[in-house]
């Protein structure tokens, strides 16, 4: 029975799109529908596992990468790279998703749809950029994006690009790693305000970080990250940046993935738990207060705890909040209903 556990999900991050674009491009609707044999998210797992929307990347993952997972040369790769394509092609792929759903998935603009698929019980999508490789420092692709249906844009990924430099450093490590928001990265955060979408500062580094909360007018929102006091990645937050994303009355999407989690930041799913998504969400609801967590999964992009395994473990998770003794007030608000508080104060009503 879809949705079946009594708090359906809607995640903040997840790299979908990414696996589909690089395993299942010839066919992307049906191994979507039909199954995936690996990764953390298709059609059938979602149902079981209460998963009702989220924010989709659209990611343009280094040449190397795509070299390794389509088993290509480097030069193969590399004579095919063309950022713009591949985000264009990626968007269009989940257009067809929807195409072919059968009123199943809906592609969402307003929150006023989400929350119209999560009564209909149909998958909710926000389409988000991670990382504005593919834009010119002119912003001249930003328009097209948004009539394609994206409505958040996370300026980084680990590399540099017109906009600036995303954290990027080894474990242990503090996220000011680089230079912050070049004259093009501040146009950005500037014109997403304009037109009303969701910044991600989650792949930020700490100057940029800074820059972007002086800049902005809108809740500060970081998708998929977590704590750095329990986990020092550098791509973690530090009090004081949790500190102000309260204050901004944004959101922090708790990371699944281990080496965001764990103390020692080994990427090790056997010997890790989802006590330690427990632990990263009770000391981020200290810190923030109730109403400014939720999941951001990072499905499909990072190694999760075994207990959870994927997005069929959704309910594993909240028994275990539920255990830790978050009441159903509390955890209907980590589940969706702060996501959607959120991106109403972003996106307007």
């Amino acid at each position: 029975m879809p949705f079946a556990p009594l708090w359906p999900v809607f995640d903040g991050h997840n790299d979908l799109l990414l696996n589909l674009w690089l395993q299942h491009d010839n066919d992307p609707v049906t191994a979507f529908y039909s199954g995936i044999p690996s990764g953390h998210l298709d059609f059938p797992r979602m149902q079981h596992g209460g998963f009702c929307g989220g924010l989709f990347a659209v990611f343009i993952p280094p040449v190397s990468y795509i070299a390794q997972m389509r088993k290509q040369t480097h030069a193969e790769a590399r004579a095919a790279f063309d950022p713009l394509a591949i985000a264009e092609r990626q968007i269009a792929i989940m257009h067809q998703l929807e195409q072919a759903s059968q009123g199943q998935l809906r592609i969402c603009c307003t929150v006023e749809e989400i929350e119209q698929c999560r009564l209909n019980r149909q998958i909710a999508v926000v389409l988000h950029i991670e990382g504005a490789s593919m834009m010119d420092a002119g912003l001249s692709q930003l328009e097209a994006f948004y009539q394609l249906g994206v409505r958040s844009i996370g300026p980084f990924w680990n590399l540099p690009n017109a906009f600036g430099e995303g954290v990027n450093g080894p474990f242990p490590g503090s996220p000011d790693t680089g230079p912050g928001l070049t004259p093009a990265g501040e146009a950005l955060i500037r014109a997403c305000n304009r037109q009303r979408l969701l910044i991600d500062v989650s792949h930020m580094n700490e100057k940029a970080f800074w820059q972007t909360a002086e800049l902005s007018h809108a809740p500060l929102v970081a998708t998929h990250s977590n704590a750095h006091a329990l986990c020092p990645q550098p791509r973690n937050l530090t009090d004081a940046q949790l500190e102000a994303i309260a204050r901004s009355g944004g959101l922090v999407g708790v990371n699944f993935g281990t080496a965001f989690l764990r103390a020692d930041g080994k990427r090790d799913s056997t010997t890790t738990g989802i006590t330690e998504i427990v632990k990263h969400v009770t000391y981020l609801i200290a810190k923030l207060g109730e109403d400014r967590v939720g999941f951001g999964s990072d499905f499909d992009g990072v190694n999760v705890p075994h207990q959870l395994e994927d997005v069929e473990g959704l309910p594993r998770l909240m028994l275990a909040l539920s255990k830790a003794g978050f009441d159903d007030r509390l955890l209907e608000k980590l589940a969706w209903r702060n996501w959607l508080n959120v991106l109403s104060a972003t996106w307007g009503k």
